[in-house]
């Protein structure tokens, strides 16, 4: 007999173990502008990212065409960052020194420098006549359709504004009649003044500091507006301004490597040179757009496409490393003489001293493809002599309103500060995160309408999970037996999490993303409403779990700033943002007695105190961001939501009630008018009711019954019989009302 722990088999052991055969694991992959297909992400160093991202030229505020860009990377980057658990280390550029702000400060102080010398309207009126020609003569020139829509608008307005100011003048007008036509034209004509005045005196303007102080002041209204938007800010943030010496070593170590030339003072990119080099290859981004002379002549910047200066290429496709300075520009010391860097070289320098020879992201806008970022490669794979200065190149879709390109250039644009009075940051993000990152986004009235309704939906769940959770439970009643409507919840809720991961595992979907959890919050609340109808409690862990999830994925997103589990934070204006949980229990005290009152109100049948806590829930609670629900057979539901959503909310009620009211006045006016047209009826005696159709009928018998027409035939039997079945029914009609009136009806 076997012993005791042996078998037929021998002595017990484990048995073997078989490992599961698992499923595939989606992997990132993003769209890489350098391939125009999704690849799979690999970061060059375990998991490390580096990453650099254009950043603004400060010259003016910023809008939405912006936002477009720096919203859309942050989301990405909180995505790689929390979601994925990358390490990212993210670089961003601030371009202080470019041909737009030079001549931009040069304008603004002297146009500042104008109106300190307090000219005369005459003299006003001269000058802007004066600096007009010039202007017609670039308005005639300009082939871009929406440049010269843009020049035409601001034509008409100077035009309009001359008018007055002409007609001021030749009449002799008194002194502040002048003055004020003058000031109206000064403001209308800024922009054509300031040209004329820069052509003129331009060269004069020498001081350093003049081109310091308006990128310094733009650069603090874009934090502002970053900050504002919940963009988080770069790791590092690097200025051209503060880079000029490592700048100026780079274009060196480009010349030292045979790929750069000086001219005249100049140093420029020999883009043939690299690429004939077998190691090499120029345009990579857009190899279709060498020799786009606009393009090239947009990326070498207004003060550096004279004659002169593109004589002194080798070849039309080169682009200035560093530009010899003129008369009213900004200068640095060089090798090569004064002058200052060019547009591309700036962020080749400074990501290479901060990322070094190779980076894992670079990011920009859609239109800085070419020549920017081509540039920017080339360069930067001449100094380091490599071919992968960038491995993943992330570009953001373009931002339209109504179809139209937004442009600073092009006077087309809405400012963040702008978009931002009209809504909420989360509002922007959310409209953004509801389109793909990388293709166009239309920033408009309906854009906007489907993230607040998204926002709205979203919120409501999240209320309603805080309502259950903050019903009274022991420890142990937390834990509820999970029942089919459970586990098939549970399923989906997976299910859904699965959706999420592949779409943002899908270049970053946001938008299936987003669908999913909208789905999964529908889900959520058949599944509260059917326990709600079944006057069964919702478990309340399940829906935790949900809550919990949706809130993550959305502070991942950066549409929730705050440290609340469950929830978009409640407050806002600085309050505090536990405010709920500070709140809440006072708030309960006064529903539970407020539902006291309204029991026994409705038991001694006092109808003022009930009309004093509709008046409390309706009218008193809302201005202060509190909200009642009463439910019939339940206790009564108690959420903060913001005091502007609950206005609008009574708002839009009251405005539904007025016209349930107008309708129903309506219908009481039409029943009445039907009422008096019938008794008016009824009042005609039978014998009377065809004898005034004189234009059918000729002639009738003793009872007023017809029997011809009104040509003198006698009436068929189809039309007689016809005719005497109205006959009898206003015979009963006046019978009926002969019976009222002796009733006393």
């Amino acid at each position: 007999m076997a012993s005791t722990g042996e078998t037929a088999k021998g002595k017990r052991v484990q048995p073997p173990w078989s490992r599961p055969e698992g499923t595939d694991v989606s992997k990132l992959r993003l769209y890489n502008s350098l391939t125009r297909t999704k690849e799979v992400f690999v970061p060059q160093k375990g998991n490390r990212v580096l990453w650099y991202c254009c950043g603004p030229t400060v010259y003016d505020a910023s809008h939405m065409g912006h936002a477009r860009s720096y919203i859309s990377f942050d989301i990405l980057r909180r995505i790689l960052k929390d979601y994925f658990k990358y390490d990212v280390f993210y670089c961003m550029n601030i371009t202080d020194i470019d041909d737009k702000i030079i001549k931009r400060a040069r304008q603004n102080y002297l146009l500042e420098q104008y109106g300190e010398k307090k000219p005369s309207p005459s003299q006003i009126l001269q000058d802007v006549l004066t600096a007009r020609t010039p202007f017609k003569a670039k308005l005639a020139e300009t082939t871009d359709p929406d440049k010269k829509q843009m020049l035409e608008r601001l034509d008409a307005a100077v035009d309009v504004a001359l008018g007055p100011l002409q007609g001021a003048v030749q009449s002799g007008a008194a002194g502040h009649t002048l003055q004020n036509q003058a000031q109206v034209l000064l403001e209308e004509a800024k922009d054509l003044l300031s040209d004329w005045l820069d052509s003129q005196f331009g060269s004069q303007v020498t001081e350093n500091s003049i081109f310091s102080l308006l990128p310094k002041y733009w650069e603090g209204e874009y934090h502002k507006d970053m900050e504002a938007l919940h963009v988080l800010p770069p790791d590092v943030l690097t200025r051209v301004s503060e880079y000029v010496p490592e700048i100026v070593e780079f274009v060196k170590g480009i010349v030292d490597n045979g790929y750069g030339y000086e001219s005249n003072g100049s140093v420029y990119f020999d883009t043939a040179k690299f690429d004939s080099c077998p190691a090499h290859s120029y345009a990579k981004l857009v190899p279709e757009a060498v020799g786009d002379q606009k393009a090239l002549q947009e990326g070498e910047g207004d003060l550096s496409i004279s004659a002169e200066r593109l004589s002194e290429k080798r070849s039309q496709n080169d682009f200035a490393l560093w530009k010899a300075s003129k008369p009213g520009e900004p200068s640095w010391d060089s090798p090569w003489g004064k002058g200052r860097p060019g547009w591309h070289i700036e962020c080749s320098a400074m990501a290479g001293s901060i990322l070094g020879e190779s980076m894992d992201i670079h990011g920009g806008g859609y239109d800085l493809r070419f020549p920017h970022h081509d540039n920017e490669l080339a360069q930067s794979e001449a100094y380091f002599e490599n071919d992968h200065w960038v491995r993943y190149f992330l570009h953001a879709g373009h931002l339209t309103i109504a179809g139209c390109k937004m442009s600073k250039s092009l006077k087309n644009f809405i400012t963040i500060k702008d978009a931002l009075a009209k809504h909420t940051a989360r509002q922007l993000r959310l409209a953004f995160l509801m389109h793909s990152w990388k293709d166009t986004l239309d920033y408009s009235n309906n854009t906007m309408e489907s993230a607040i309704q998204y926002e709205r939906f979203i919120n409501e769940f999240f209320l309603n999970v805080k309502d259950i959770l903050r019903s009274p439970t022991d420890i142990t009643g937390q834990f509820e037996k999970w029942e089919a409507e459970e586990i098939e919840l549970n399923k989906s809720f997976y299910e859904k999490k699965t959706s999420v991961h592949e779409a943002l595992c899908d270049n970053i979907d946001t938008r299936s993303a987003l669908e999913e959890m909208r789905a999964l919050v529908g889900q959520s609340n058949t599944y509260m409403a059917a326990r709600r109808s079944a006057k069964l409690p919702p478990n309340r862990m399940l829906l935790q779990s949900i809550a919990l999830y949706l809130t993550d994925m959305l502070k991942t997103f950066g549409t929730i700033e705050g440290t609340e589990p469950i929830g978009f934070p409640v407050g806002g204006n600085g309050q505090n943002a536990d405010l709920e949980s500070t709140v809440m229990p006072y708030l309960s005290v006064l529903s539970d007695f407020r539902e006291e009152v309204r029991k026994t109100a409705r038991e001694k049948k006092v109808t003022e105190l009930l009309r004093l806590c509709d008046e409390l829930r309706d009218d008193t609670l809302p201005e202060l961001g509190v909200r009642l629900e009463d439910r019939d057979g339940l206790p009564t539901s108690v959420k903060l939501v913001d005091k502007e959503t609950l206005l609008k909310e009574r708002e839009e009620k009251k405005k539904m009630e007025d016209e349930k009211k107008k309708k129903k006045e309506e219908a009481a006016r039409k029943k009445q008018e039907q009422e008096m047209a019938k008794l008016a009826k009824m009042k005609v005696k039978p014998s009377e009711m065809f004898r005034s159709e004189t234009d059918k009928y000729s002639n009738f018998d003793e009872t007023g019954f017809p029997t011809h027409d009104v040509e003198g035939k006698e009436l068929s039997k189809g039309l007689a019989k016809k005719l005497r079945k109205l006959y009898e029914a206003q015979e009963k009609l006046y019978n009926e009302y002969l019976q009222s009136t002796q009733n006393g009806s």
